[in-house]
Protein backbone atom coordinates (compact mmCIF):
# COMPACT_ATOMS: atom_id res chain seq x y z
CA UNK A 1 0.00 0.00 0.00
CA UNK A 2 1.43 3.53 -0.82
CA UNK A 3 2.56 5.72 1.78
CA UNK A 4 0.04 8.76 2.87
CA UNK A 5 3.02 10.94 1.59
CA UNK A 6 2.80 8.97 -2.52
CA UNK A 7 3.39 11.41 -5.03
CA UNK A 8 4.70 14.29 -2.91
CA UNK A 9 8.32 15.24 -4.16
CA UNK A 10 11.23 17.12 -1.83
CA UNK A 11 14.29 18.35 -2.53
CA UNK A 12 16.50 18.02 0.17
CA UNK A 13 19.65 19.94 0.26
CA UNK A 14 20.33 19.05 3.58
CA UNK A 15 23.40 17.45 5.23
CA UNK A 16 24.25 15.93 8.68
CA UNK A 17 21.26 14.95 11.17
CA UNK A 18 18.51 17.40 11.80
CA UNK A 19 17.50 18.01 7.54
CA UNK A 20 18.07 14.71 6.61
CA UNK A 21 16.67 12.71 9.57
CA UNK A 22 13.62 14.87 9.18
CA UNK A 23 12.99 13.94 5.30
CA UNK A 24 13.98 10.60 5.93
CA UNK A 25 11.01 10.40 7.70
CA UNK A 26 8.87 12.41 5.15
CA UNK A 27 10.29 9.22 2.67
CA UNK A 28 9.15 6.42 5.14
CA UNK A 29 5.72 8.15 5.00
CA UNK A 30 5.89 7.66 0.67
CA UNK A 31 7.63 10.94 -0.46
CA UNK A 32 10.09 10.85 -3.08
CA UNK A 33 13.20 12.26 -1.80
CA UNK A 34 15.83 13.56 -3.93
CA UNK A 35 19.00 14.83 -2.01
CA UNK A 36 21.70 16.56 -3.34
CA UNK A 37 24.72 16.84 -2.33
CA UNK A 38 27.98 18.35 -2.66
CA UNK A 39 30.18 16.64 -5.84
CA UNK A 40 33.08 14.51 -4.46
CA UNK A 41 32.70 14.41 -0.53
CA UNK A 42 28.42 14.69 -0.32
CA UNK A 43 27.18 14.89 2.75
CA UNK A 44 29.63 15.12 5.73
CA UNK A 45 28.22 11.66 6.98
CA UNK A 46 29.35 9.74 4.55
CA UNK A 47 33.25 10.78 5.24
CA UNK A 48 32.90 9.15 9.06
CA UNK A 49 35.31 6.47 9.27
CA UNK A 50 33.48 4.84 12.15
CA UNK A 51 31.33 1.98 11.82
CA UNK A 52 32.06 1.86 7.81
CA UNK A 53 30.87 -1.23 5.70
CA UNK A 54 32.57 -0.51 2.89
CA UNK A 55 31.43 2.81 0.85
CA UNK A 56 28.25 3.31 2.93
CA UNK A 57 28.52 4.88 7.09
CA UNK A 58 25.96 4.42 9.86
CA UNK A 59 25.31 7.45 10.74
CA UNK A 60 24.81 8.29 6.46
CA UNK A 61 22.48 4.85 6.38
CA UNK A 62 21.06 6.04 9.61
CA UNK A 63 19.48 9.31 8.45
CA UNK A 64 18.75 8.97 4.44
CA UNK A 65 16.79 5.68 3.53
CA UNK A 66 14.71 5.46 1.14
CA UNK A 67 15.91 8.48 -0.97
CA UNK A 68 17.22 9.50 -4.53
CA UNK A 69 20.47 11.51 -4.41
CA UNK A 70 22.75 13.87 -7.10
CA UNK A 71 25.54 15.24 -7.13
CA UNK A 72 25.14 19.02 -7.56
CA UNK A 73 28.05 21.66 -7.55
CA UNK A 74 25.94 24.38 -5.88
CA UNK A 75 28.78 26.89 -6.75
CA UNK A 76 28.32 26.81 -10.21
CA UNK A 77 25.88 28.73 -12.08
CA UNK A 78 25.08 25.13 -14.26
CA UNK A 79 24.34 22.89 -10.68
CA UNK A 80 21.98 26.23 -9.31
CA UNK A 81 19.90 25.95 -12.67
CA UNK A 82 19.52 22.30 -12.15
CA UNK A 83 18.63 22.86 -8.74
CA UNK A 84 16.04 25.41 -9.69
CA UNK A 85 14.34 23.16 -12.69
CA UNK A 86 13.94 20.36 -9.56
CA UNK A 87 12.27 22.97 -7.61
CA UNK A 88 10.26 23.87 -10.13
CA UNK A 89 8.49 20.39 -10.21
CA UNK A 90 8.29 19.88 -6.11
CA UNK A 91 6.43 19.84 -3.33
CA UNK A 92 9.00 20.58 -1.07
CA UNK A 93 11.77 22.17 -0.53
CA UNK A 94 14.09 21.82 2.81
CA UNK A 95 17.29 23.00 3.81
CA UNK A 96 19.88 23.88 6.60
CA UNK A 97 22.72 25.82 5.20
CA UNK A 98 23.55 28.94 7.46
CA UNK A 99 21.16 32.09 6.84
CA UNK A 100 21.84 34.07 3.46
CA UNK A 101 23.70 30.94 1.93
CA UNK A 102 21.35 29.80 0.17
CA UNK A 103 20.42 33.75 -0.92
CA UNK A 104 23.73 33.92 -2.49
CA UNK A 105 23.21 30.34 -4.31
CA UNK A 106 20.59 31.69 -6.45
CA UNK A 107 18.07 29.62 -4.14
CA UNK A 108 16.13 32.26 -2.25
CA UNK A 109 13.11 30.46 -1.33
CA UNK A 110 10.67 33.64 -1.83
CA UNK A 111 12.58 33.27 -5.38
CA UNK A 112 11.72 29.44 -5.65
CA UNK A 113 7.77 30.06 -4.45
CA UNK A 114 7.32 32.73 -7.23
CA UNK A 115 8.32 30.16 -9.69
CA UNK A 116 6.32 27.46 -8.06
CA UNK A 117 3.69 28.57 -5.51
CA UNK A 118 2.55 25.80 -4.38
CA UNK A 119 6.16 25.01 -3.02
CA UNK A 120 6.84 24.27 0.26
CA UNK A 121 10.69 25.58 1.72
CA UNK A 122 11.88 24.90 4.96
CA UNK A 123 14.91 25.99 6.36
CA UNK A 124 16.44 24.93 9.24
CA UNK A 125 19.46 26.83 11.05
CA UNK A 126 20.79 26.40 14.47
CA UNK A 127 19.85 29.83 15.91
CA UNK A 128 17.31 31.29 13.52
CA UNK A 129 17.97 34.32 11.38
CA UNK A 130 17.69 37.13 13.73
CA UNK A 131 19.71 37.65 17.21
CA UNK A 132 23.33 37.93 18.49
CA UNK A 133 23.82 34.41 17.80
CA UNK A 134 22.29 34.21 14.02
CA UNK A 135 25.56 33.98 12.16
CA UNK A 136 27.32 31.13 14.37
CA UNK A 137 28.02 27.91 13.47
CA UNK A 138 26.38 25.27 15.58
CA UNK A 139 26.15 21.80 16.47
CA UNK A 140 23.84 19.64 18.68
CA UNK A 141 26.12 19.46 21.88
CA UNK A 142 26.28 23.34 22.38
CA UNK A 143 22.11 23.84 22.07
CA UNK A 144 22.04 21.54 24.49
CA UNK A 145 24.50 23.66 26.72
CA UNK A 146 22.16 26.70 26.22
CA UNK A 147 18.67 25.12 26.52
CA UNK A 148 19.07 23.22 29.84
CA UNK A 149 19.77 20.01 28.91
CA UNK A 150 22.97 19.36 30.00
CA UNK A 151 22.38 21.34 33.41
CA UNK A 152 19.71 18.29 33.89
CA UNK A 153 21.62 15.76 34.13
CA UNK A 154 22.98 15.63 37.13
CA UNK A 155 21.89 13.49 40.02
CA UNK A 156 20.58 14.30 43.65
CA UNK A 157 23.83 13.80 44.69
CA UNK A 158 24.94 16.75 43.17
CA UNK A 159 26.84 15.42 40.49
CA UNK A 160 28.29 17.31 37.72
CA UNK A 161 26.86 18.00 34.54
CA UNK A 162 27.09 16.22 31.73
CA UNK A 163 25.63 16.08 27.95
CA UNK A 164 22.93 13.73 26.54
CA UNK A 165 25.66 11.43 24.17
CA UNK A 166 23.23 11.13 21.51
CA UNK A 167 21.87 14.16 19.42
CA UNK A 168 18.95 15.01 20.99
CA UNK A 169 18.06 18.07 19.98
CA UNK A 170 19.12 17.40 16.02
CA UNK A 171 16.75 14.76 15.80
CA UNK A 172 13.64 17.23 18.13
CA UNK A 173 14.07 19.48 15.24
CA UNK A 174 14.12 16.31 12.51
CA UNK A 175 10.78 15.74 14.07
CA UNK A 176 9.78 19.28 14.41
CA UNK A 177 10.01 19.97 10.70
CA UNK A 178 8.52 16.83 9.40
CA UNK A 179 5.78 17.31 11.49
CA UNK A 180 5.65 21.14 10.33
CA UNK A 181 6.10 19.53 6.50
CA UNK A 182 2.91 17.75 6.70
CA UNK A 183 1.23 20.48 8.45
CA UNK A 184 2.14 22.78 5.66
CA UNK A 185 0.81 20.41 2.77
CA UNK A 186 -2.59 19.82 4.88
CA UNK A 187 -2.53 23.41 4.66
CA UNK A 188 -1.80 23.41 1.06
CA UNK A 189 -4.99 21.76 -0.19
CA UNK A 190 -7.44 24.20 1.55
CA UNK A 191 -5.51 27.26 0.26
CA UNK A 192 -3.63 26.18 -2.91
CA UNK A 193 -0.26 27.79 -1.91
CA UNK A 194 2.74 27.15 -0.54
CA UNK A 195 4.31 28.56 3.03
CA UNK A 196 8.06 29.71 4.19
CA UNK A 197 9.18 27.61 7.29
CA UNK A 198 12.04 28.45 9.38
CA UNK A 199 12.75 26.50 12.13
CA UNK A 200 15.85 26.54 14.83
CA UNK A 201 17.50 24.53 16.70
CA UNK A 202 17.43 26.33 20.13
CA UNK A 203 13.33 26.62 19.60
CA UNK A 204 12.91 23.45 19.07
CA UNK A 205 15.28 22.46 21.89
CA UNK A 206 13.45 25.03 24.15
CA UNK A 207 10.45 24.17 23.37
CA UNK A 208 11.39 20.02 23.73
CA UNK A 209 13.13 20.15 27.03
CA UNK A 210 10.27 22.90 28.29
CA UNK A 211 7.23 20.67 29.36
CA UNK A 212 9.49 18.62 32.16
CA UNK A 213 12.72 20.37 32.62
CA UNK A 214 11.84 24.20 33.15
CA UNK A 215 8.91 22.97 35.58
CA UNK A 216 10.99 25.41 38.25
CA UNK A 217 10.69 28.23 35.89
CA UNK A 218 7.23 27.83 34.61
CA UNK A 219 5.48 29.92 37.29
CA UNK A 220 7.01 33.21 37.77
CA UNK A 221 5.13 34.10 40.65
CA UNK A 222 6.69 34.40 44.52
CA UNK A 223 3.86 31.76 45.65
CA UNK A 224 5.14 28.18 43.68
CA UNK A 225 4.94 25.55 45.72
CA UNK A 226 8.84 24.40 45.78
CA UNK A 227 9.83 20.79 44.53
CA UNK A 228 12.54 18.76 42.50
CA UNK A 229 12.79 17.42 39.22
CA UNK A 230 11.93 14.29 38.72
CA UNK A 231 14.51 13.48 36.04
CA UNK A 232 17.00 14.25 38.48
CA UNK A 233 15.36 11.73 41.06
CA UNK A 234 15.99 8.75 38.32
CA UNK A 235 18.33 6.16 39.59
CA UNK A 236 20.82 3.61 37.87
CA UNK A 237 20.82 0.95 40.11
CA UNK A 238 23.43 -1.47 40.43
CA UNK A 239 22.78 -5.19 41.27
CA UNK A 240 24.88 -8.28 41.72
CA UNK A 241 25.70 -8.74 37.75
CA UNK A 242 24.75 -5.89 36.42
CA UNK A 243 22.12 -2.66 36.84
CA UNK A 244 18.80 -1.50 36.75
CA UNK A 245 15.78 0.90 36.63
CA UNK A 246 12.44 1.43 38.17
CA UNK A 247 10.28 4.05 39.04
CA UNK A 248 7.54 4.28 41.69
CA UNK A 249 5.10 6.75 40.29
CA UNK A 250 2.46 5.71 42.34
CA UNK A 251 1.06 4.00 45.93
CA UNK A 252 0.46 0.29 43.89
CA UNK A 253 4.39 0.37 42.45
CA UNK A 254 5.58 1.79 45.87
CA UNK A 255 3.89 -1.10 47.60
CA UNK A 256 4.94 -4.14 44.89
CA UNK A 257 8.87 -2.94 44.82
CA UNK A 258 8.60 -2.99 48.77
CA UNK A 259 7.11 -6.70 48.22
CA UNK A 260 9.48 -7.63 45.21
CA UNK A 261 12.37 -6.87 47.56
CA UNK A 262 11.31 -8.86 50.70
CA UNK A 263 10.42 -5.82 53.04
CA UNK A 264 6.41 -5.67 52.22
CA UNK A 265 5.37 -4.00 55.97
CA UNK A 266 7.88 -0.48 54.73
CA UNK A 267 5.00 0.69 52.99
CA UNK A 268 3.02 1.45 56.54
CA UNK A 269 6.08 3.08 57.54
CA UNK A 270 5.23 7.00 58.23
CA UNK A 271 9.05 7.89 56.97
CA UNK A 272 9.23 5.88 54.31
CA UNK A 273 5.33 4.95 53.25
CA UNK A 274 3.92 6.51 50.37
CA UNK A 275 4.24 9.59 49.27
CA UNK A 276 6.60 10.33 51.86
CA UNK A 277 9.94 8.56 50.48
CA UNK A 278 10.65 10.66 48.60
CA UNK A 279 11.03 13.50 51.31
CA UNK A 280 13.14 11.01 52.82
CA UNK A 281 15.20 9.63 49.95
CA UNK A 282 18.36 9.32 51.71
CA UNK A 283 16.78 6.82 54.19
CA UNK A 284 14.95 4.92 51.51
CA UNK A 285 18.49 4.36 49.40
CA UNK A 286 19.46 3.29 52.65
CA UNK A 287 17.37 0.45 53.35
CA UNK A 288 16.85 -0.59 49.70
CA UNK A 289 20.22 -0.47 47.83
CA UNK A 290 21.67 -3.35 49.86
CA UNK A 291 18.87 -5.54 48.98
CA UNK A 292 19.19 -4.82 45.48
CA UNK A 293 22.98 -4.82 45.70
CA UNK A 294 22.61 -8.38 46.58
CA UNK A 295 20.13 -9.87 43.48
CA UNK A 296 21.07 -10.57 40.18
CA UNK A 297 19.30 -8.09 37.62
CA UNK A 298 17.15 -11.11 36.21
CA UNK A 299 15.92 -12.04 39.62
CA UNK A 300 15.07 -8.01 40.81
CA UNK A 301 13.50 -7.47 37.13
CA UNK A 302 11.38 -10.60 37.55
CA UNK A 303 10.14 -9.92 41.42
CA UNK A 304 9.38 -6.60 40.14
CA UNK A 305 7.34 -7.23 37.04
CA UNK A 306 5.63 -9.76 38.83
CA UNK A 307 4.08 -7.36 41.32
CA UNK A 308 3.44 -4.60 38.62
CA UNK A 309 6.45 -2.10 39.28
CA UNK A 310 8.07 -0.28 36.07
CA UNK A 311 11.48 -1.61 36.15
CA UNK A 312 14.04 -3.14 33.10
CA UNK A 313 18.06 -3.81 32.82
CA UNK A 314 20.50 -1.29 31.80
CA UNK A 315 21.37 -2.89 28.32
CA UNK A 316 24.79 -2.44 26.87
CA UNK A 317 24.97 -0.82 23.19
CA UNK A 318 25.45 -4.43 21.50
CA UNK A 319 22.39 -6.41 23.38
CA UNK A 320 19.34 -3.61 22.64
CA UNK A 321 18.94 -5.92 19.51
CA UNK A 322 18.92 -8.97 21.78
CA UNK A 323 15.86 -7.60 23.61
CA UNK A 324 12.64 -10.12 23.19
CA UNK A 325 10.38 -6.76 23.26
CA UNK A 326 12.43 -5.17 20.79
CA UNK A 327 12.46 -8.51 18.23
Amino acid sequence: MAGPLDGIRIIDLTQVLAGPFATMLLADQGAEVIKVEPVAVGDLLRATKSFRKGELTAFAANNNRGKKSLAVDLRDPAGQAIVRELAGSADVFIQNFRPGVVARLGLDPDDLRAANPRLITTSISGFGTTGPYADRPVYDPIIQALTGHIAMQRTEEGDAPDLIRTVVVDKSTAMTAAQAVTAALFARERSGQGQHIEMNMLDVGTSFFWPDGMMANTFLDDDVTPGRHIGQMYTVTECADGRLVYWTASEPNLRGFYAAIGIPETIDDPELGWPYYRSNRDEFMALTRPILAAMTVDEAVGRMVENDVPCGPVLELDEVHLDPQVQ
